[in-house]
């Protein structure tokens, strides 16, 4: 006698395979670079978290028997003019890179969202005001923004988050406005608003749900642009204090010795690039797969 067996799970296997998040990533992997991009995204969060401590030296350690010296067993990448080894700085700057880009594109985010919500549900004055800072925001370079509140804050870790993050916060609130303007008068918006659900009530379970993709997206990009602010930053002499590492550093000290010393260029504006590249990809993947009708 046959017995049917029966398979409780297809009900929830289907489900899962219905669910938008689910149908995000089988869009998300069609894209190779945006696959290739996400590997080398994670690896580089994962050298960030246990680069100190596979660093062969100390980003202080210098070695003087061997200044400008060329890649080898000892010294991979090579070292600089001071005898700092260029792979363990490369190692120590993806994890200060990681620091600075990830605090401020939060920074930034925190801010964003707030004022696009509080413009997008208030309206009237407070849409206004909110939107005329957005204005001024765009018309300031925000490098420029960045470079005064490095000199009122200071060196450090710290105030660059708060130098990059603070003024990148227009691009956030003018999304997130835009995407709330689009739902305020929508049907679930307008009953639960008839029922005398508050606006934070509504904000959280209506709104804030079906803008997360593109947040998500918007953050993606958000990253690279920050990880390019800091190491311009370093660049023109504002940055971490040496002998603290970035790639900004490295890359002003790699200019002006390219010629007799090109590995000093070379290897850290190659992962840099790599880098902003696969940050790149990973958002525009992110974009295709939470918008593929297109539109941030």
């Amino acid at each position: 006698m046959a017995i049917a067996v029966t398979q409780p799970q297809a009900p929830a296997r289907r489900a899962r395979r219905n669910s938008p998040m689910y149908r995000a990533w089988q869009r998300y992997r069609k894209n190779w670079f945006a696959v290739a991009g996400l590997i080398w995204v994670i690896l580089f969060f994962i050298i960030g978290i246990i680069g100190p401590w596979i660093a062969p030296y100390s980003y202080t350690y210098a070695d003087f028997l061997h200044m400008h010296s060329g890649p080898s067993w000892q010294h991979w990448f090579g070292t600089d003019t001071v005898g700092y080894d260029v792979f363990s700085q490369i190692l120590y700057s993806i994890r200060y890179a990681l620091e600075i880009a990830l605090g401020a594109t939060c920074v930034s985010f925190l801010i964003g969202v707030i004022l696009g919500l509080w413009a997008g549900l208030a309206g009237g004055i407070i849409d206004i005001i909110v939107m005329r800072a957005v204005d001024f925001m765009f018309a300031l370079p925000s490098f420029f923004f960045a470079l005064i509140l490095m000199v009122l804050l200071g060196k450090g870790i710290f105030p660059m988050i708060l130098a990059i993050g603070v003024p990148g916060w227009a691009g956030y609130a003018r999304l997130i406005r835009s995407l709330v303007l689009a739902m305020r008068n929508g049907e679930m918006v307008e009953a639960a608003r008839a029922l005398g659900a508050s606006q934070w009530h509504i904000a959280r379970k209506y709104m804030f749900p079906n803008v997360v993709g593109s947040m998500v997206v918007s953050l993606a990009f958000g990253i690279p642009y920050d990880l390019t602010a800091q190491a311009g930053l370093s660049i023109v002499g504002m940055g971490l204090n040496p002998p603290m590492p970035s790639f900004g550093n490295m890359l002003a000290q790699a200019g002006a010795n390219i010629l007799g010393f090109p590995w000093l260029l070379y290897f850290p504006a190659g992962v840099f690039a790599i880098t902003l590249l696969s940050f790149l990809f990973v958002a525009d993947g992110l974009q295709e797969a939470f918008n593929p009708k297109g539109g941030v």
